[in-house]
This record gives C-alpha cells, structure tokens and sequence, in this order.
C-alpha cells in the first residue's frame, strides 16, 4: 500500500470512528476530534488542474443534485399536509404507513410507528429503528427495549403507562445514521404525533433524538436537565436521557441513568 492509499484509509477510519461516537452520543473532547492535519498544499498546476476537474463533476452532478433537491422539497410538503390532516393517532398511522420517505421507506420492511398506551401522561422518543424494530414494527424493541421496560419499571411505570415513538420512523438502509434531511422528512410526523398523543412529559433518548427534538448537542453533558418544548399549544417538560443500547455498552453509567429516572418520577408525582 503507498503513502496515498494508507492516508485515506487512516482519515476513512478516523471519520468514521467519530461519526459512530457522535451518533452514540458520546462528547469526543475537541484534541480527540481534531481532524488529521491536511496535507501539503498542491502546486499550481495541480490546482489547475483540480479546479477544472471540480467545476466539471459539479455541472455533471447539477442536474441530478437539482433532481434531490426537488424530490426531498416534494416530500417535505406532503409530509407536512398528511400530517396535519391526521385527526387522530390512527389517522396518522394510516397516512405513513402510505407516505414515500424515499430512500428511507424503498429500504425498509414497514413504518415503525410506536408501541405502549397513547392515553399515558409519558411518551418516550427514541433514534432510527434497528433491524428488529424494523422487523416487528414496535420501536424499542429487542435488547434495548427490555432495558427500557426495567428501567421504568423500577420508578413504578408499566408498559401500559408509557408511550413510545421514535424521530425516524423507517429503518435507514444498512441501519446507517439517519441523515439531516431524513430527520426533516419525518419531523412533521413526529410534531404531530405528540400533538396528538398529548402528554404530560417527553422522555428523549439519545444523542441523536436530542440533537433532532431541542438542537442541544451532547447527551453526556445534557442528560437529565429539564427542558420544555412546544407541540402545538402546549408546552411539554422534556427529560433527555442515554438511550438503553448506549447504557448496554457502557453499563458504568446506569448510576447516572438512575439519577434521571429519580428525577423523573418525582416530576411525575408531584405533578399527578
């Protein structure tokens, strides 16, 4: 292998690296996520050279780029108007169950839509669905699902007095992260969701659902401070909190994770 090669197999492994910690949602100091130093600067020919290569591949991707743009646009407007047309949860479970996610429903098995009782005073949101969830259709299911069941559980919660969903709501080919736009394409499904089901409190899990319901980034230094969100007119106190398949990984954590599930069931009480 030459010089060339072993650099971008290094940076390919380096990126990748940090975008599997940053979608576990664990905080990478900035020395940690510092980039590899760029290489040398090319000479001017080699810029040439470059600079003409460039603005050729970005008028023969201009069209096609235009075509996503105009598709992703497209989408976003219908998921918008089926969303607001669902006047009750089973409504909206119809309307998804038919909506065209793209690249996102053409790969998975079925829409995801939530499990548990959408009378319950608590919703919980979780990430992408995994390939089991994809499988069943519940989100929270398999391994990270049975923690999430314990951990309410131990605070007095059953499985009929919770309600849970998720920010994405087709499994992401591979289970890949789910990009930016996929989290815009599903965000009107999910706003009216929580309209609908209208809890008293949101439970986020994860770094990922964080960062797509609130902006916060880093779930390490944001789990378990109260914040208050708005669907529709109503504004919901949030908890954000490690999402189980992380604590399965690093089960050094659930003290931290039991500090937040205290706070919650005292908010639960003395708001009853």
């Amino acid at each position: 292998m030459d010089d060339a090669n072993a650099n971008i197999t290094v940076l390919d492994a380096f990126t990748s690296a940090l975008e599997w910690w940053d979608e576990m949602g664990v905080d990478v100091p900035k020395t940690i996520a510092a980039r590899p130093k760029a290489r040398p600067q090319n000479t001017a020919r080699e810029k040439s050279a470059t600079s003409a290569q460039t603005s050729r591949s970005s008028k023969a991707r201009s069209p096609q780029a235009a075509a996503n743009t105009a598709s992703f646009d497209t989408r976003l407007a219908a998921a918008k108007k089926m969303a607001a047309s669902a006047k009750d949860i089973g409504a909206l479970k119809t309307v998804m169950a038919g909506f065209d996610a793209g690249t996102l429903s053409d790969n998975a098995t079925q829409c995801v839509f939530a499990r548990g009782n959408p009378e319950s005073r608590l919703m919980v949101i979780g990430e992408a669905p995994t390939h089991e969830e994809d499988a069943s259709g519940r989100p929270f299911d398999g391994r990270s699902g049975q923690l999430l069941d314990r951990m309410l559980a131990a605070i007095g919660l059953t499985t009929d007095e919770f309600y849970a969903s998720a920010i994405i709501n087709w499994r992401p080919p591979g289970s890949r992260a789910a990009t930016p736009e996929e989290i815009a394409l599903c965000r009107p499904f999910l706003e009216r969701h929580i309209e609908l089901a209208a809890p008293d409190f949101l439970l986020i899990t994860g770094g990922v659902a964080l960062a797509a319901m609130t902006d916060l980034t880093g779930i390490m230094k944001n789990r378990g401070a109260w914040q208050t969100l708005k669907f529709g007119d109503r504004d919901i106190p949030t908890l954000p909190i490690y999402h189980p398949a992380f604590l399965l990984k690093r089960p050094e954590l659930k003290k931290e994770a039991w500090r937040d599930l205290l706070s919650l069931h005292a908010r639960l009480n003395i708001d009853s």
